[in-house]
C-alpha cells in the first residue's frame, strides 16, 4: 500500500492510497462468504455457492463492491498511522480508480489536528491567591453552618425579603382558570428570584391570610408564554432564625466540643482548600499562559461538533426544567445569544487545550496505570452517586475507557505545565507545589482532590 498526502489548508488534508489487489484477499474472501450466505442458487445450499456461480449469476461487481465496503475503512485506518496524522473528524472517502485483479485507489478528506510546536514551558511566571486563612474567612464558613441549622419561626407581621411564606397559587387567563397552574402549601423564600417573574415585588408587604393578584407571563406548561393573572394567598409567614454561635452549637454542628475547637477545625480546613486551590490555579494559569504564546488554526468541523454538542445539552437542559426558553434564560439571568457566544469562545479554547495537552502528553510520555484509572472511576462514581463498578462497567460496555484515560492524561499534563512553573502569591511569596503535596498526606491525595476541584470549575462554568 503506497500513501500519498495532499496539505489542502493547515487543518485539512487529501490522501490518496493505491492498494495492490493481493492485499485485498482477506476482504474478497469475506465478501464471497457474505454474498453466498444472502443469495439463493438452486442446488446449492445457503452460504455454499461456489464463488465462480456467484460471479456468474450476480456480476463480479456485486462481490467487489462488498470487498470495498469491508477494505476501504480499514485501509484508511492503516494509511493515517503511515503518514502519522491525526484526524478529528469522519473522512470523505471516495474510490477513484479499480483495476480488477491489479490495484485499486481511493482518496480521503479528512480535518486533521494542525501541527505546531509548544514553546519551553518551564519557568513560566504565574500568581495565584495565597494561602493565609483571614477571620472573614472562617466567619463565612461559620455563617454557611449556622444557616444549615438554621430554624423558621412563624411571626404575625408582612413578609420581608428573607422570610419564608406557605402559599397557594393559581393561574388565570381570561377569567379561566388554568388547571396545571396552581398549587397548594407552596414554602418559598421571598426574596429568591422566582422565574415567575412578579412574585417577590407581590410577597413583600403580604401578611398571613391576604390574598393579592399580579400580572406576568408563564413559564411552564400549554400556557408558557402567555400573560395570565396570577393568584396567591399567603397562608403563614415564617422567618429564618439563626441559632447562637456558642458550645452548644458547636456540638450540634459537629463533633467538637467548644466553639474555638470548631472554628480551629475551619480555619485549618480552609487552609488546606486554598492550598488545593493553589495547586489547580496555578495549573490552570501555567495552561493559559502558554496558550497564549501558540496560534493554532482550528478545523472548522471539530469547531462546529463542539459548539453542537452544547447547544444540544442546552436544549436537553431547557426541556427537563419544563420552563420556556424565555423562563429558562431569565433564571440563570442570561440569555440566547449570550450563551451561544459562550458556546463559540469555550469551544474554541476546549479544542485548543485538547491539542496542546496531547502533545505534553506526547512529549512527556505520559501513561494511565491501572491504579490512577481505577482511582478516576472511584472518584468519578462518587460525584454521579453510583457504584464504582456500576460506573466501570458502564464505560467499558460504551467503549469510553479510552476517553477516561485520555483525561487523566491530559490532566497529567496540566500538572506537569504547574510543577514547571514559577509559582508565586498575590504577595509576593514563593509557592512551591511539590511542598504542598507533601503536606497534604501525599501527592496521591492532591491529585484526587486538584482534579475534583477541577471537575467543579468546570461543571460551575456550564451551568
Amino acid at each position: 500500500m503506497k500513501t500519498a498526502v495532499e496539505e489542502l489548508s493547515p487543518t485539512r488534508v487529501k490522501l490518496t492510497v493505491e492498494v495492490p489487489f493481493d492485499e485485498l484477499r482477506p476482504s474478497m474472501d469475506a465478501a464471497y462468504k457474505k454474498v453466498a450466505q444472502q443469495v439463493r442458487v438452486p442446488g446449492f445450499r445457503p452460504g455454499k455457492v461456489p464463488a465462480r456461480i456467484i460471479e456468474q449469476r450476480f456480476g463480479r461487481a456485486v462481490v467487489l463492491e462488498e470487498t470495498l465496503n469491508d477494505a476501504v475503512p480499514k485501509l484508511y485506518g492503516q494509511a493515517v498511522d503511515e503518514v502519522d496524522v491525526f484526524p478529528v473528524s469522519q473522512p470523505d472517502i471516495e474510490v477513484t480508480r479499480i483495476d480488477d485483479g491489479e490495484q485499486i485507489e481511493f482518496t480521503a478528506e479528512v480535518d486533521i489536528r494542525p501541527n505546531f510546536e509548544v514553546p519551553e514551558y518551564a519557568g513560566a511566571e504565574i500568581t495565584v491567591d495565597p494561602s493565609e486563612v483571614s477571620d472573614e474567612d472562617v466567619d463565612t464558613q461559620l455563617d454557611g453552618l449556622r444557616q444549615r441549622f438554621a430554624t423558621l419561626t412563624g411571626v404575625e407581621r408582612a413578609a420581608a425579603s428573607g422570610d419564608f411564606v406557605v402559599m397557594d397559587l393559581r393561574a388565570e387567563i381570561n377569567g379561566d382558570n388554568i388547571e396545571e397552574q396552581q398549587a397548594s402549601e407552596v414554602s418559598y423564600e421571598v426574596g429568591a428570584g422566582s422565574v415567575l417573574q412578579g412574585l417577590d415585588d407581590a410577597l413583600e408587604g403580604m401578611s398571613a391570610g391576604e390574598e393579592k393578584t399580579f400580572k406576568t407571563e408563564l413559564v411552564g406548561g400549554e400556557n408558557a408564554g402567555e400573560e395570565a393573572d396570577v393568584i396567591i394567598t399567603v397562608k403563614s409567614v415564617k422567618e429564618k432564625v439563626l441559632p447562637e454561635l456558642d458550645d452548644e452549637f458547636a456540638q450540634l454542628a459537629s463533633e467538637f466540643d467548644t466553639l474555638e475547637e470548631l472554628k480551629n477545625s475551619i480555619r485549618e480546613q480552609a487552609r488546606r482548600n486554598k492550598l488545593i486551590d493553589q495547586v489547580v490555579q496555578a495549573r490552570e494559569k501555567a495552561l493559559d499562559a502558554l496558550l497564549e504564546r501558540i496560534d493554532i488554526p482550528l478545523p472548522d468541523s471539530a469547531l462546529k461538533a463542539e459548539v453542537d454538542a452544547r447547544k444540544h445539552n442546552l436544549d436537553h437542559q431547557v426541556t427537563e426544567s419544563g420552563l420556556s426558553r424565555d423562563a429558562f434564560f431569565r433564571l440563570y439571568q442570561t440569555t440566547e445569544e449570550e450563551r451561544f457566544a459562550e458556546f463559540e469562545t469555550n469551544s474554541a479554547r476546549a479544542i485548543k487545550v485538547g491539542f496542546v495537552l496531547d502533545k505534553i502528553v506526547k512529549a512527556e510520555e505520559l501513561g494511565v496505570s491501572e491504579q490512577e484509572l481505577t482511582n478516576f472511576v472511584v472518584r468519578r462514581a462518587m460525584e454521579m452517586g453510583v457504584q464504582p463498578n456500576e460506573l466501570a462497567k458502564h464505560l467499558a460496555d460504551n467503549d469510553q475507557l479510552t476517553l477516561a484515560m485520555v483525561e487523566i492524561v491530559r490532566d497529567k499534563a496540566k500538572s506537569v505545565l504547574g510543577d514547571a512553573a514559577k509559582v508565586v502569591d498575590t504577595e509576593g511569596n514563593e509557592v512551591d507545589l511539590k511542598a504542598i503535596y507533601t503536606e497534604i498526606n501525599g501527592e496521591e491525595v492532591v491529585e484526587e482532590e486538584a482534579a475534583a476541584s477541577e471537575d467543579e470549575d468546570k461543571d460551575k462554568s456550564e451551568a
